[in-house]
């Protein structure tokens, strides 16, 4: 039972990120589209699906995490993924609300890093957990390389 709850709570922590992170992105899909975007750019429709299924595996990552906490390396590993988790809301507020297109840019390199870290760590932990995470890196990673790309784009906007 204490397992289940725990898993409870690791879907409510990681959908209360997402749910920060989409505060600021209330007015996103009309601001997305309304930018000069490169071919390779993905439809703003394609983010809600992709981002629910990311949060889905980091919050089953960080459960199986969480029940090897008593592991070497597990509060590591747990705080990474808590600090990666406030970047990943903190740069929807970046690039979205406040429109802060090099301050977005500088904070998607340091939030790829963390999940980089992050996955290192849960791997030592729990190799399942980590390897959940690689769908997450992989998106991120492509998100890092489109703030690029937008920013370069419309330097009047962000």
């Amino acid at each position: 039972m204490k397992s289940l709850v725990a898993l409870v709570v690791s879907f409510v922590v990681c959908f209360a990120a997402a749910a920060i992170g989409g505060l600021a992105t209330r007015r996103a899909p009309e601001f997305y589209e309304a930018l000069s975007q490169p071919s390779w750019a993905p439809p703003a429709s394609l983010f809600g699906p992709v981002w629910t299924v990311l949060y889905a595996l980091m919050a089953i990552a960080v459960w199986l995490v969480w029940k090897e906490r008593s592991a070497a390396g597990a509060g590591t590993a747990l705080t990474l993924f808590l600090v990666q988790l406030a970047l990943n809301a903190l740069w929807s507020w970046l690039f979205f609300a406040w429109q802060l297109g090099t301050a977005a840019r500088v904070e998607i390199v340091v939030l790829l890093v963390v999940i980089a870290l992050t996955i290192a760590a849960f791997w030592r932990v729990r190799p399942l957990a980590g390897a959940l995470m690689l769908p997450y890196l992989a998106w991120v990673a492509y998100a890092t390389a489109l703030t690029f790309a937008l920013v370069r784009q419309n330097p009047g906007i962000l």
